[in-house]
């Protein structure tokens, strides 16, 4: 059986402002067919056509907090869906206060989308289950920056066991018991016997899961939240060398990221969210590696299958 699609586009990686190759944040995330719009900086629309990514398949848009640098891009990126024709619904998680700003916009541009939108909101006091269907679940948790910020973790469903055919004939087990033995139940076979679940079926693959840590101060308590995740986005907007500026702006440098990382014993480390101060970013990488070892940086443009 091929395993269902579990990967993340980086539509933006560069932290207040842009540069001539970096977008302030966005990325979108494809489980299963559902696409995840995790916050949108200015210039995020541009990026999806860039980078083809299936503009009107987003069903589901992730805003962690309300610096304009995360979402200054949703009120264009709503206009365009219903300039386009969009007509299915689509649901916003975010701040409370979001919905006043999109609603005014509105308002004053005398604009009533062919869509509904559906609210809703983030709550910073733990982990908090967002949305939740028969593939995906994803939940908010707090994040400590200048204002309310959540980071956002995807966790892929268990998957169904496997189906070992040879021995499902071999052992005169019913093709129509299938759907019970996906469950991990035992059965009984044609002739009356009951066949325990192991002997029928095989593991499936593990199920994947992905945290997005948005803007925040180093703050060691977020690995309770993120534990063990196939990949943890962190935000790495400094060098160790301006880590007095990372704690006076809420941020985190290179080096706090690995160690959020190597604590939460996490698989793979993925930094993003740099200061334009720095144009070339191999440093970062370096800075993280002495502390954990697989890391590697969020270009804007970069696949990764998780």
């Amino acid at each position: 059986m091929t395993r269902q699609t579990f990967d993340l586009l980086i539509l933006g990686s560069s932290s207040a402002s842009p540069t001539s190759e970096r977008n302030p944040s966005a990325q979108l995330l494809n489980i299963a067919e559902r696409f995840f719009l995790i916050d949108c900086a200015e210039g995020t629309q541009v990026q999806l056509r860039k980078y083809k990514a299936k503009f009107q398949a987003i069903d589901h848009i992730f805003i962690s907090h309300l610096h304009g640098d995360h979402f200054f891009g949703l009120p264009g990126l709503l206009s365009s869906m219903h300039l386009l024709g969009r007509k299915q619904d689509i649901t916003i998680y975010c701040p409370k206060e979001l919905q006043g700003i999109i609603e005014l916009i509105n308002k004053v541009s005398e604009t009533t989308f062919n869509y509904v939108v559906h609210w809703k909101f983030t709550d910073n006091t733990g982990l908090n289950l967002l949305f939740e269907d028969s593939k995906v679940e994803v939940y908010s948790f707090p994040l400590k920056h200048r204002i309310y910020c959540t980071g956002f973790l995807f966790k892929e469903k268990p998957l169904p066991r496997k189906i070992d055919k040879f021995k499902l004939d071999q052992l005169e087990v019913s093709t129509s018991e299938i759907i019970k033995l996906r469950k991990g139940m035992d059965v009984i076979n044609d002739n009356g016997v009951l066949i325990k679940n192991e002997e029928v079926t095989l593991d499936p693959a593990k199920a994947r899961s992905y945290a997005y840590c948005s803007d925040t101060i180093y703050n060691p308590a977020i690995c309770d939240f993120i534990k063990e995740v196939d990949l943890l986005y962190h935000e790495s907007t400094f060098l160790e060398e301006h880590a007095a500026r990372a704690k006076k702006t809420y941020h985190t440098t290179a080096k706090q990221a690995a160690e959020i990382a190597k604590n939460a014993n996490v698989k793979k480390l993925l930094m993003g969210h740099f200061s334009v101060r720095y144009g070339h970013l191999e440093s970062f990488v370096n800075e993280a590696s002495v502390i954990f070892n697989n890391c590697e940086l969020a270009i804007d443009g970069k696949k990764i299958e998780i």
